[in-house]
C-alpha cells in the first residue's frame, strides 16, 4: 500500500498505531482541512475516518490475496476545531470475510469528542 501521493499525504494523515484491535491516525486541522469558515470541514473527517478504517481493515487482511474498499460510511460532527491535531481511534466491531465495519471516533487533543463515524468496509480478492 503506497501511502504516498494520496489524499492521506495531502491532508498530513499519519498513522500511529495499528493493531488487531484498533488503528489511530492523526491529523492536522490547517490550511488543507479547513472549511472556508475556519473550522474542520467535515468531509476532511470523514476522509480520516475512511482512510485509518481502510487502514485497519489492510492491515488484517491477507495482503498478497485480498484488498480492500469503503463500502459505507456515516459521521456525525459533534464539535468545531479551528487549529491544532485531531486523532482518530478506530476499533473494529464486525471482521468479517467479506466485509469489515469499524467505529471510528475522532478526538482533539483533549481526548473531547469531534466526530464518530461508522465505516463499512469490502473485502475484494485480488484478480
Amino acid at each position: 500500500m503506497n501511502l504516498t501521493n494520496s489524499l492521506i499525504e495531502t491532508l498530513g494523515i499519519k498513522i500511529v498505531e495499528l493493531s488487531e484491535e484498533k488503528a489511530i491516525a492523526t491529523m492536522p486541522v490547517d490550511d488543507r482541512t479547513r472549511q472556508p469558515f475556519g473550522v474542520l470541514h467535515g468531509g476532511a473527517s470523514v476522509a480520516l475516518a475512511e482512510t485509518i478504517a481502510s487502514i485497519g481493515t489492510y492491515h488484517l487482511l491477507d495482503q498478497k490475496k485480498e484488498y480492500c474498499v469503503g463500502l459505507e460510511i456515516n459521521a456525525n460532527h459533534i464539535k468545531s476545531k479551528k487549529d491544532g491535531i485531531v486523532k482518530a481511534v478506530a476499533t473494529p466491531l464486525h471482521k468479517g470475510r467479506k466485509t469489515m465495519v469499524w467505529e471510528i471516533k475522532i478526538v482533539d487533543e483533549q481526548e473531547r469528542l469531534v466526530c464518530v463515524s461508522r465505516c463499512t468496509m469490502a473485502i475484494l480478492p485480488i484478480q
